[in-house]
């Protein structure tokens, strides 16, 4: 089968495509055939060794769609042909990334997609989807779960509203009813964050956004779903209602957070910082079951507010050096028709 690997550290190029023999699936484990991958940051964040060096042969990609090709003895609730999305495929698994034809997955990294939901959808669900359910269910006294309502009432601010993670945190609050207003620093990226389901789009270096937000939100914000903790510290403390919660997902390379201390105790705010890979197992669990049900109305596309920009597999370096150059939206890597 055809595969992307990497066995050093180094820029998009040092990816390759090789032909490789399919794992088989053992006890408790699935394999996946894969028609779509998705890049992330942390993809090319760990090709790059910014996160960690490279020891293993490596296939690439947390986040993949595709059908269920073969099960293992103890797998209950899939079988061959099943629609499924996957997340965490190449976590602790070298060779388990979606960026290949066949991949052998734990049974619980692996889940059904919905009727009607295409594979472009199901391989933004994860490392995005998970992030931003996460953000949306730490506030203090609020729900747990995401579901029609249960955010109705809430004010929820999405900072970064035309990247993925805030993509999926607008149509995730949206979904369950909060008001969303989103920040964006561009027109374009603007008319992305209301695509995408934002009630208001603050453009941040053509008004006060502080002073915008607070005419919008005059109790303040419950919700900070925040993708620049550092710059955009002061910002947040500005609009926070009482007993609000700021959750941080990313932060720019090198900056330190600083905090304004009295005005946030004042405010009984929490401070919440987001790792994907450290999300508690009941919490994942639980966002995987929310995120699958929302899927339906988590839509991609430009006309949506997230634009995917598609490489073959054989392209998976030009994939990897667009999603790291910043490319606005999704960078999807076909693999196979399916």
């Amino acid at each position: 089968m055809r595969a992307i690997t990497y066995d050093h550290n180094g820029p998009a190029s040092v990816l390759r495509l090789v032909d490789r023999d399919p794992d088989r699936p053992g006890p408790g484990e699935v394999r996946v055939r894969v028609a779509v991958s998705a890049v992330n940051p942390t993809d090319w964040q760990a090709r790059s060794g910014l996160l960690r060096p490279t020891v293993n042969t490596t296939v690439p990609h947390q986040d993949g769609a595709g059908v269920v090709d073969a099960v293992g003895p103890g797998v209950d609730g899939l079988r061959p042909g099943d629609r499924v999305w996957t997340d965490l495929a190449a976590f602790g698994r070298p060779l388990g990334g979606t960026a290949q034809e066949l991949t052998v997955l734990p049974v619980d990294r692996v889940h059904r997609l919905p009727d009607g939901v295409s594979f472009d959808v199901g391989a933004t669900l994860g490392v995005a989807g998970i992030t931003a359910h996460r953000a949306l269910t730490v506030t203090e006294g609020w729900p747990a779960r995401l579901s029609p309502g249960a955010l109705a009432g809430a004010t929820v601010l999405v900072a970064g509203g035309a990247g993925a993670v805030g993509h999926a945190a607008v149509q995730l609050a949206r979904w369950a009813g909060a008001t969303v207003i989103a920040t964006v620093s561009t027109p374009a990226k603007a008319r992305l964050a209301t695509a995408a389901g934002a009630h208001h789009v603050v453009t941040y270096r053509e008004s006060d956004a502080a002073e915008r937000i607070r005419e919008l939100a005059p109790a303040g914000v419950d919700t900070v779903v925040e993708v620049a903790a550092a710059a955009n510290a002061s910002l947040d403390t500005a609009v926070l209602a009482q007993g609000g919660a700021v959750v941080a997902y990313a932060n720019a390379p090198g900056e330190q957070l600083v905090l304004d201390m009295l005005p946030l105790m004042n405010l009984n705010a929490r401070v919440q910082l987001v790792r994907l890979f450290a999300i508690p197992p009941a919490a994942y669990r639980a966002a995987i079951e929310d995120v699958t049900t929302a899927s339906p109305v988590l839509h991609v596309g430009e006309d949506a507010g997230l634009p995917l920009h598609r490489f073959a597999l054989e392209r998976a370096a030009d994939a990897h050096a667009a999603a790291e150059a910043g490319v606005v939206g999704k960078v999807l890597v076909d693999v196979a028709a399916l």
